[in-house]
């Protein structure tokens, strides 16, 4: 009875442990086919953090198409989560003020482009409906006031200042990564904090272009000092450095830019090929202005391309070195785009007649930025590697955010009582 007993007891504990690693990778998903470019962001800046501060009059835009094209009744809930974006252990009466859930209202049908779709748009939080505590959040968007029927999950974050950071990036003093790699390191000044226990008390999660999948977190300080916590581990933050990101211009569909080989006008929507693209570990570092991997909603052709920008398949192509596939090795087109994430939306698949990597993207008309992984097909970890594919260089320019967590000795959950960003051309 007892070897059952323990037999069961493993194999719950085995299924919750999947159940909330699965759940923690996809935090931002999207659940059905028919909705595309959900962009979440602070008011007015596509290319940001998704963070508010508490009880301020910050504000996130919310954007999504339907493309089944006939308005449906959508509603929107938000859930706390921990430094570690498991759920909290709080009731969401404990920190929603308002209805605990609300109607997206605002949407408009498709006009001049030729794919139909149903534009929705709101602005986060509302009056009626607001979060009341500092933390991690996840935005799920749901049907029908159902929420089974879920749609899509997104990040945000509401932030209480109570802590000074104070951050530095240098070059590591490790010969083997100084020309390749970006070494951050900071300090905390804790002084408002009623902290007893550093070590168990403050959690640290840094990002490197908004990117979860190669964050690093659960380090430890390096030294305290009073108030004054110390993260300066020589292997501590220590990220490749990568490379500009590549871009493709599709803003408009009729004059093509210089990225775009060819389009296909005969088909709906539209099919867009751009120009092949080829390693570049081999060529040297070449400084230009990109969008780190975010992209924009954008068109040269219509007033408003939230709901008059056109969709296209755009036909992505990797030519790898020596026209052969990475052995043990998959490849992804890392970005906003797709998310980025290491899903089946980002990964590529092998044309063994060509000789080449190849991805298809749905894409609405706009300025995408994006570059290419690979990842060894065997590690159920998430490390991606540039260094096949783009080359890693200390001189990138990178945007790091730097995100502080704290819980109280009788807290139940995490605050979020930091939020610094450092470039490392500034």
């Amino acid at each position: 009875m007892y070897v059952y007993f323990m037999k069961s007891f493993l194999l719950c504990l085995f299924i919750s442990f999947y159940v909330q690693l699965n759940a923690q990778e996809n935090v931002d998903a999207i659940y059905k086919t028919n909705i595309k470019t959900v962009k979440f962001f602070q008011e007015n800046n596509q290319e940001s953090l998704p963070v508010i501060r508490l009880n301020s009059n910050d504000l996130l835009e919310l954007h999504f198409d339907d493309l089944d094209g006939l308005p449906k009744s959508y509603f929107y809930s938000f859930e706390l989560c921990n430094a570690d974006w498991q759920t909290s252990s709080l009731s969401s009466f404990d920190y929603v003020k308002g209805y605990q859930q609300q109607n997206i209202a605002e949407y408009r049908i498709s006009s001049v482009s030729l794919q139909k779709y149903v534009h929705y748009t709101m602005l986060f939080p509302q009056a009626n409906y607001m979060p009341t505590k500092s933390g991690n959040y996840i935005l799920k968007v749901f049907l029908d006031a159902d929420p089974d029927k879920l749609v899509f999950t997104k990040r945000f974050f509401v932030v209480e200042n109570k802590v000074a950071v104070l951050p530095q990036l240098l070059q590591t003093f490790d010969n083997q990564k100084f020309n390749t790699h970006q070494k951050l390191q900071f300090s905390i000044n804790t002084l408002q904090l009623n902290l007893f226990s550093a070590q168990q008390q403050i959690k640290v999660t840094v990002l490197q272009n908004y990117k979860w999948i190669n964050a690093v977190s659960d380090v430890q300080p390096s030294f305290i000092r009073n108030n004054v916590l110390e993260y300066n581990g020589e292997e501590d933050f220590l990220f490749a450095g990568t490379r500009e990101n590549r871009w493709a211009d599709l803003r408009s569909f009729d004059f093509q830019s210089d990225r775009i080989a060819g389009v296909d006008k005969t088909k709906i929507p539209y099919e867009i090929f751009l120009k092949p693209d080829a390693p570049r570990m081999g060529a040297g570092y070449f400084a230009m202005k990109d969008l780190n991997g975010w992209y924009y909603v954008s068109s040269t052709e219509v007033s408003n391309p939230w709901w008059q920008g056109g969709y296209a398949n755009v036909h992505f192509t990797f030519v790898p070195k020596d026209a052969h596939a990475f052995d043990g090795k998959d490849v992804y087109l890392i970005g906003e785009l797709t998310g980025n994430t290491l899903s089946d939306d980002a990964k590529m698949s092998w044309n063994e007649n060509e000789n080449v990597y190849e991805k298809n993207l749905l894409l609405k008309q706009g300025y995408y930025s994006y570059n290419y992984a690979t990842k060894n097909k065997k590690s159920k970890e998430n490390n991606v590697d540039y260094s096949l594919t783009e080359g890693n260089f200390w001189e990138t320019e990178n945007d790091y955010t730097i995100l502080v967590y704290y819980r109280s000795i009788s807290g139940r959950y995490d605050e979020l009582v930091a939020v610094k960003a450092i470039n490392s051309h500034l």
